[in-house]
């Protein structure tokens, strides 16, 4: 990105600031659920698939747009239109995180739900802070940015170490922060996500279990590599739906990584991806060809056979075995509070 335009965004953003079962995956296409208080009914389109966000009554669209690759590119205005084209053509998640880009990746995402696309979407971003300073002040300049005054649904950020649930539901942790921005109506739903080892991931369900807390949300890497190592899959998914716990899959193609092992395509990576239980599919679309791609395997989806997935696992099977294909589990390469220990406070 030119310096100027990094200037010119960052202006603006201060003029706004003042198996348990593969029926689970199956498409909700023009069904609601029976609405909890304060559930909001959206547009929904007839080529989208439409899911249950776990147990919050909300149905959201199994394709959600991540910010990261909305960020990424040079004409702030090309990351508007597909923000536009994908909420236009029937999803209604987006992915966003105070960290991607600077800020950035929020700012353009909030100029994008002006002119009452900001009521079209569930509106979901991420905290990197561990404390109630921290937390507060990060989630102050994401509803700045992303120019609203409710997030919908706010995640924990890279909960990668085992020591991070500890700090987060610690006296004077950032679960304090979150539990007060709900109640102040500037949140709606707690959540958080992690990429490192699903070790981290039931030590965080189990550290909020003691502290008597229910999360809406887990987001964890989904695809086919994760089947094999460390896997998400088979050892977290299944306890967060067992507890009516919302689960947001990523990493289908782990940022082209899983691709260039040669045993998978992107629309298989994505396919299967969707035929696992999960409420959304984050997935970076950075262009048009993307996007069409994205909407093209919702528009034409059909789960898995068990007798598909089998395939697709065993050609996969060895290069999996030892990570290289995910080097957000393996490397700290994807590690953004590792690189920046001050994001966590």
């Amino acid at each position: 990105m030119l310096g100027r335009e990094v200037f010119m965004e960052r202006r603006d953003f201060i003029k706004t600031a003042g198996a348990a079962g593969m029926a689970a995956a199956l498409p909700v296409r023009g069904q609601t659920a029976a609405p909890h208080a304060g559930v909001v009914n959206r547009p929904q389109s007839p080529a989208m698939i439409y899911r249950q966000l776990g147990t919050t009554g909300e149905v959201v669209s199994a394709i959600g747009m991540g910010g990261s690759h909305l960020g990424q590119q040079t004409d702030p205005q090309e990351s508007i239109r597909l923000i536009h084209a994908g909420v236009d053509a029937g999803i209604t998640f987006l992915d966003n995180c105070w960290d991607y880009h600077d800020g950035i990746s929020e700012v353009r995402m909030g100029q994008a739900l002006r002119n009452g696309y900001r009521q079209k979407v569930f509106l979901m971003t991420k905290m990197d802070g561990r404390t109630v300073e921290a937390y507060s002040k990060q989630l102050e300049e994401s509803l700045g940015r992303l120019q609203t005054d409710m997030i919908d649904l706010v995640q924990f950020h890279e909960v990668i170490r085992m020591e991070d649930p500890d700090r987060i539901f610690a006296k004077g942790g950032a679960i304090e922060a979150a539990v007060k921005a709900r109640e102040a109506g500037k949140i709606r739903y707690i959540g958080f996500t992690g990429h490192k080892d699903p070790a981290v991931h039931l030590r965080m369900l189990e550290v909020a279990q003691k502290h008597g807390f229910h999360f809406d949300t887990v987001q964890m890497p989904i695809n086919v590599m994760d089947a094999h190592f460390r896997s998400f899959t088979h050892e977290v998914m299944p306890v967060a739906i067992k507890q009516g716990i919302g689960v947001l899959g990523m990493k289908s193609m782990g940022d082209g990584f899983v691709l260039k092992s040669n045993t998978v395509t992107a629309p298989q990576a994505l396919r299967y991806a969707l035929t696992q239980p999960v409420s959304v599919l984050i997935t970076g679309i950075d262009n048009m060809d993307i996007l069409h791609q994205a909407l093209d395997v919702a528009r034409n989806f059909k789960p898995m056979t068990q007798a598909e997935v089998q395939t697709l696992l065993a050609r996969t099977e060895k290069a999996a075995s030892d990570g290289q294909y995910e080097p957000f589990k393996t490397s700290a390469h994807f590690d953004g509070t590792a690189h920046n220990p001050k994001w966590l406070g």
